[in-house]
């Protein structure tokens, strides 16, 4: 089983990826911490990377590419990241997006980097503001556009424990006899 949880920065993707994963006995894979494992490969700090992969797309388009190469070639994986459920398309059997106000994912964000809430706000807006530009100038996705997942989450609206819990009820309840069908993905890549 391949389950995919996306969101943007500070929406809780990691923590509920992690508690979904061990709910289901799965292996989970996060595309923030190859994305850091990129950064100190090349001897950069995250949000250098990040700046970094404005002027160039290759940063973006070679964790993209691990994370599609993931989805393809594993099983029993929770795959988690912004793209996550583009990424793995056809794959995946389940495609989750977690969402919270800004105000609260700044704050979530000020917290774990020990910054003032109102500049991680600041910073995340600009952040997603970039990251969307480039997913639509790469391969055509309107990350607003949440048609392709099976369930949307604000995830400021429930503790991590019910989050988690309307996700497994979600994949346990989940009758194939009752599917009209899942939402295709249509994603041009060149890798």
């Amino acid at each position: 089983m391949l389950l995919t949880v996306s969101g943007p920065p500070g929406s809780g993707k990691s923590t509920t990826a992690e508690l979904l994963a061990d709910a289901f006995d799965l292996d989970h894979v996060s595309g923030g911490d190859i994305f850091r494992e990129l950064a100190d490969e090349r001897g950069y700090t995250p949000l250098e990377f990040n700046k970094l992969a404005e002027e160039n797309d290759e940063i973006d388009r070679d964790l993209d590419r691990r994370l599609r190469e993931i989805a393809v070639a594993e099983d029993d994986l929770v795959l988690e990241s912004r793209l996550a459920g583009w990424l793995a398309g056809e794959q995946a059997d389940f495609r989750f997006w977690l969402d919270a106000p800004a105000r609260v994912r700044g704050e979530r964000i000020a917290e774990r980097e020990d910054k003032v809430p109102a500049r991680a706000t600041e910073e995340t807006k600009a952040r997603e503001a970039s990251e969307a530009q480039r997913y639509d100038e790469y391969y055509g996705i309107d990350i607003r556009d949440l048609t392709i997942y099976d369930l949307s989450v604000n995830t400021a609206r429930w503790e991590p424990d019910a989050v988690l819990d309307m996700l497994v009820t979600a994949v346990e309840r989940y009758d194939d006899a009752g599917d009209e069908g899942k939402a295709l993905v249509d994603l041009e890549t060149d890798f």
